[in-house]
This record gives structure tokens, sequence and C-alpha cells, in this order.
């Protein structure tokens, strides 16, 4: 299905095809509910985008038939997370201990991930994705959220409606359809921002990912097989006085920490325009939903990059969301009871692993204003690395997460769509 066949109505309309949207998108399609996702970029190539997948996405794949197209894409697993100090490595994370298949983690470029979701879900012919249409507004009847206003991006910007029994809302942290509809997150502060780049790997590098602990700073660098994907924190709101220092400053900081990059940064780093910036936040809807739409993800609750569970999170609300719905959308009637469903199913492991990462936030990066943050690793963080029970159960927190979902639904015999993939 192309742009030009975007139809006027359809039973579910997905605002984002991130995570959470493209695999609501997938479940949905297999089920033979028919869905139309909204991506207002022309493809998923965007920089610096996180894409740790943990355990509990891989058994997610694996429950659909994935995994084994999932472990073909470019990928570095890791077993453990470490920081590495003055004084050493401290290990945080172990999956080799857990009870588990899946023992260890992905680090997978975001885009990657998302062409394999959704040409998987293209073998459907109940699901379309329609780039370059971005939601801008909602089509609403008697308090009733009955579908969305879109604009094309391209091709002179045209606007249409979209009529859907449910929309849903997985256009990330400043999602549109969220603002449009008068939901406002709770905001809980976040004492960092961070700064991406990308730096070329060479022989003598460390072999896995690992995270570099300075005074004031965590710097991550995330393996991606060819090249470093690496972060600079800082205190909430100083970029400007960062920039203002000017990127050999960066160069620097970044050579006094981690000797061994410093043959490369003056070429891989030449300008600002070779980073980006994310402002952190921490926050979560009250209520997750409206009579007509319902938030996932980013758009329900916007997660600390804390131990890259971000990922996971969405999925995880995808799949609880499709478990929950499938059976009223086939039955033509979805109620603001059966999408509060889907929030108590979330809410838990959203406030657990909130919780978790704004108490490591606070005892790395110290709270938001400190005029003197934390220096070294902090004494609970050493003692989850001395003790094994306290390590196992950091561990499987990170790689399982709270109340893990599986797919719980049948495939319908829903026949591919034309010129998709067999």
């Amino acid at each position: 299905m192309t742009d030009r066949d975007l139809p006027a109505t359809t039973t579910v309309c997905t605002a984002g095809c991130g995570p959470a949207g493209a695999v609501l998108g997938l479940l949905l399609g297999r089920a033979g509910i028919d869905v139309v996702v909204l991506e207002k970029h022309a493809d998923f190539l965007r920089d610096f985008r996180g894409g740790t997948v943990h355990a509990s996405t891989m058994q997610v794949l694996a429950e659909l038939d994935l995994l084994s197209g999932f472990e073909e894409l470019p990928q570095q697993r890791t077993t453990s997370i470490s920081l590495m100090t003055d004084d050493g490595f401290v290990t945080l994370g172990d999956s080799t201990r857990l009870p588990r298949r899946f023992q260890c983690s992905s680090m997978v470029p975001q885009y990657e991930l998302l062409d394999f979701l959704t040409t998987e879900a293209a073998r459907s012919s109940s699901f379309a994705l329609h780039r370059q249409v971005e939601v801008v507004g909602l089509v609403e009847e008697n308090g009733t959220v009955t579908g969305v206003r879109y604009r094309r991006t391209a091709g002179g910007g045209s606007e249409g409606e979209l009529r859907a029994l449910l929309t849903v809302a997985a256009d990330g942290r400043s999602s549109a359809v969220r603002r449009a509809a008068g939901m406002s997150p709770v905001e809980f502060g976040a004492p960092m921002d961070v700064l991406w780049y990308r730096l070329p790997k060479r022989p003598g590098d460390p072999g896995a990912s690992f995270a570099r602990l300075v005074p004031d700073r965590l710097l991550p660098m995330i393996d991606r097989g060819g090249y470093w994907q690496g972060a600079c924190t800082m205190p909430k709101g100083t970029v400007a006085s960062l920039r203002a220092a000017g990127i050999e400053a960066l160069r620097a900081d970044l050579a006094r920490a981690m000797p061994f990059l410093a043959d490369r940064l003056d070429s891989a780093l030449r300008s600002w325009d070779d980073t980006g910036f994310l402002e952190v936040r921490v926050n979560r809807l009250r209520r997750w939903y409206r009579p007509g739409p319902l938030c996932i993800g980013d758009a329900a609750h916007a997660m600390s990059p804390v131990a890259g569970v971000g990922i996971n999170l969405a999925v995880q609300d995808a799949v609880a969301a499709a478990n929950a719905l499938v059976p009223p959308l086939r039955g033509g009637a979805v109620t603001p009871r059966d999408l509060r469903r889907v929030q108590r199913r979330r809410d838990l492991p959203t406030r657990v692993t909130q919780l978790v990462q704004r108490v490591v936030q606070r005892q790395v990066f110290g709270a938001a204003g400190d005029p003197v943050p934390p220096r070294g690793v902090p004494v609970p963080l050493r003692l989850l690395s001395r003790v094994p029970p306290l390590l196992r159960l950091f561990s499987r927190f990170m790689a399982t997460g709270i109340r893990n979902e599986h797919v719980a639904l049948q495939a319908h015999a829903v026949p591919a769509a034309a010129g998709s993939p067999r």
C-alpha cells in the first residue's frame, strides 16, 4: 500500500512507528485487525537513537517466530554492563547468571530493528505503514476521539482525515496525539542531559560496551561493531555552556577520560554537527487514555536512558495493548474500560522502573541543581557489584523487567499484502 492509498477509515490508527507503534502494528495485523501506522519521517534513519534489546523483547520475538530473523540483523551482544573507573571495572549487570533462554543483551541500530519489524508486519494485508504523514490534530464527536487529522510532509503538504475505532499515540515523548487530546504528563525531573556522538572503532579498543565514570560525567560507549556510539552526560541545562567552550573542549575531555580515543577525535568530532542532543526527561501520564485514544511507549511515559530499557518497555506496552484490545476490536467497540485494562497492566512496571532509574540517577549524578554532584562510584553500586544475589536481582530486573508480557494472540489466516515479502 502506498501513501496515495491512505484510506478514509480503519479500525486502528497508530501515530508513530517507533518500537511501540511497529510492534503493535505487527501484532494487530497478524490478528486480522486493520491498522494504519502513520510515520512523519521518510525513513527510520535517525542518528544517535538507542538500540538496547533485552531478554524481554527477544522473548516476544521468539513467540512471534521472528527470533532467527532478528539474529541476522547487525548487532553486538553483551553479557555484562560495567563501569570503567580509575581503579578498574565495576560490574553492574551480568546476564549469564539469569535462568533464562536469553542470557545477553543486543545492541541493535534502531533503524535496523524498525525496518525488520515493519517488513514482517507488511506480510499481512491488514497492516499499512504510511510514511511522511504527520498527525496534526484529532477528530472528535461528542467527547470521543474518532480519528486523526493529518498532513503529508511531502508532495505539497496536503491534509486529510482518517477515521478510526481506536487511535493509538505511539509518537514519542513530544506526542502530537497526546497534546491534541489535552493529556499532560507529570514530570519527575532528571539531573542530566546527554550528548551523543559516533567514533570509529580500532584494533586494541575495549572488546565490549561499557561506561566510563569520571567526576561530574558518565560516558557510555556502545559497541556497534565497526564504530562506537558514545554519549556524554552533563548537568541538566548546561549544554549551552558546553557548546560555548567549543568542540575542542569536548575532545579534550574525552581524551583525558579514555586515552585510547585520542587518535581519532579530531577527525570524528569536527564540529557540534557531529553530535546529537537528548534532553533527558522522566515523566508519565496519570491516565493513559480518553474515550477513543490510548497512549503507549514514550507518549505515556518517558524513561531515563539508565539501563537502556526504553525500547523494551515500549515493546511490552504494545504486547499488553494487543492482548487486551484485540477481542473488543474484533467485536467492533472499544470502551474506556478496555483501555484502562492496558494501563492497569503496565502502570506498575512503569512506576517501578522509573523509581529505580531515578534512584540510580541520584546516586550517580545527584539531584537536579546540586552544586556539587557525587564523585566516584556510589557505595550502593559498589555493594551491588560485590554481592552476587543483589547483582543477579538487578540483572534480572534489567533483562526482563517487572510483569513480563507474553504474546497471547493467535494469528488469523490473513492474506499477504500485495507486493509484500514472503
